[in-house]
């Protein structure tokens, strides 16, 4: 189908999707703290850098990002590219807040890997369907599905089970397992989803 042909979403339609995709990922990442999960893709690889190292999660997940965003600015353009970044700082700023309007006592750690990682995927999926991505390794995954038809819950899932190769080093094997099924639960619903001719909107 030519992109002249698809439905393009409204501005008030990419607002909604970058608010409420942030949100639920903030809140499946509260989730996951709550139960000492890794996450995956680049976060997850700061974090494991950061443990092994004197540097702090911040400054290595800005530096490894950069190299992202200059690609996302080639290849996907600038309005992709500001979405992005705008997604990235509700991101972080909803998660530093979710603290203070949620209190959740206990949680069983299963149960937070299935609905975190359902909220984490479904969020992304609303990103991705409007031409937004939280960073890293989102940016060359969609690339790759756009570029090559490579779908992109798929590359994501090959990444974040390398990453967690190495945090088996790292942190206990139980909370390995579970980030394992969160991961996996993520990147199945992106790529069961998320397939190339499917979904028809596009965005400036």
């Amino acid at each position: 189908m030519e992109k002249n042909t698809q439905e393009r979403h409204r501005l008030y339609e990419d607002a909604m999707a970058l608010v409420l995709g942030t949100l639920f990922v903030s809140l499946g990442m509260y989730m996951y703290a709550k139960v000492t999960l890794l996450v995956g893709s680049l976060a997850g690889l700061s974090l494991l850098l950061s443990y092994v190292s004197s540097y702090g999660f911040a400054p290595i997940f800005f530096l490894i990002n950069v190299p992202f965003y200059i690609l996302a600015v080639r290849r996907m353009g600038w309005p992709f590219t500001a979405r992005t970044v705008v997604a990235v700082g509700l991101v972080s700023a909803f998660s530093r807040f979710t603290g203070d309007v949620i209190d959740i006592s206990r949680i069983d750690p299963i149960y937070a890997t299935v609905i975190g990682g359902g909220l984490v995927g479904t969020g992304l999926l609303m990103l991705f369907r409007h031409r937004t991505s939280l960073g890293g390794i989102n940016i060359l995954a969609l690339f790759l599905q756009e570029r090559f038809g490579l779908r992109a819950g798929y590359f994501q899932l090959a990444v974040d089970l390398c990453i967690m190769a190495a945090a088996y080093f790292v942190i206990p094997l139980d909370r390995l397992a579970l980030s394992v099924l969160g991961i996996a639960i993520v990147n199945l619903i992106i790529a069961l989803n998320h397939k190339p001719g499917r979904y028809a909107g596009w965005s400036w």
